[in-house]
């Protein structure tokens, strides 16, 4: 027997006791609140969320009448880790991907981006040090992340 869509409407205000369930998103994902997924345990779930921000691991949801709890985790995504000989290289790199729009996630000695063979070829001949992981995906949420229009 199936069990029926899990109908997740609710957003925890703090994280709450330990969840029920986990529902791993990519960081695409994550920035849309509505439609199915799946929790890794492959269980249907429906998200009815309102539309006031992208989820972030570790946001809590929940179903109107409380009965299930589901913690949003980041999923694996296949990445490109970016190094530099110097700290101007990296930041010259950041530049030049932020000019593309391109979604990146910083650290002091690296950045991290989605897979991209024609932004991989990019920054090759720019002379940066280019590797493939698989890892979740954290990318900056940008000078406006959580800015409503009214």
């Amino acid at each position: 027997m199936t069990q029926a869509v899990l109908v997740l409407d609710q957003r925890l205000a703090a994280r709450a006791d330990q969840a029920d369930l986990l529902l791993p998103l990519t960081a695409d994902e994550r920035s849309v609140v509505r439609g199915r997924r799946r929790t890794d345990c492959g269980r249907e779930v429906l998200l009815q969320l309102p539309r006031d921000g992208a989820l972030q691991p570790g946001d809590q949801l929940s179903d109107a009448a409380g009965t299930a709890r589901v913690e949003v985790t980041a999923a694996t995504e296949a990445l490109l880790r970016v190094r530099a000989t110097s700290a101007l290289a990296l930041m010259q790199a950041a530049y030049h991907l932020g000019n593309r729009h391109v979604a990146l996630e910083l650290h002091e000695q690296d950045l991290y981006l989605l897979e991209d063979a024609v932004l991989a070829t990019m920054l090759e001949s720019r002379g940066l040090q280019l590797s493939r992981c698989q890892r979740p995906f954290r990318p900056e949420g940008g000078a406006y992340a959580g800015h409503q229009h009214g």
